[in-house]
């Protein structure tokens, strides 16, 4: 994973979702993939997850908002998580 502020941030994500024995995989969103989709989908003691990874004050798109939307009213629970808010994602997951 390459080195840039956004990738230190993923990094992180994984370090904490491989401490809880998550599933998680990194969608690729080229090609045939779908837009906007979180940057991190796990599978955390049942429960599905997508995190949105962001550095600095950069902020999720519209379309990436629309996504993690749809995944909270399908009951899941979605993230966006950047090197400042970290302990989100470890409240979230101990909640679990």
């Amino acid at each position: 994973m390459a080195k840039t502020p956004e990738g230190l941030v993923k990094k992180q994500i994984m370090q904490i979702l491989a401490e809880h024995s998550a599933y998680y995989v990194t969608p690729m969103s080229f090609g045939f993939g779908n837009s906007g989709v979180p940057d991190v989908i796990a599978v955390v003691k049942g429960r599905f997850i997508g995190i949105e990874a962001k550095a600095g004050k950069n902020k999720p798109t519209a379309l990436q908002l629309k996504n993690l939307k749809a995944i909270q009213e399908s009951g899941g629970i979605a993230l966006v998580i950047n090197e400042h808010n970290i302990d989100e994602l470890k409240t979230a997951l101990e909640g679990l």
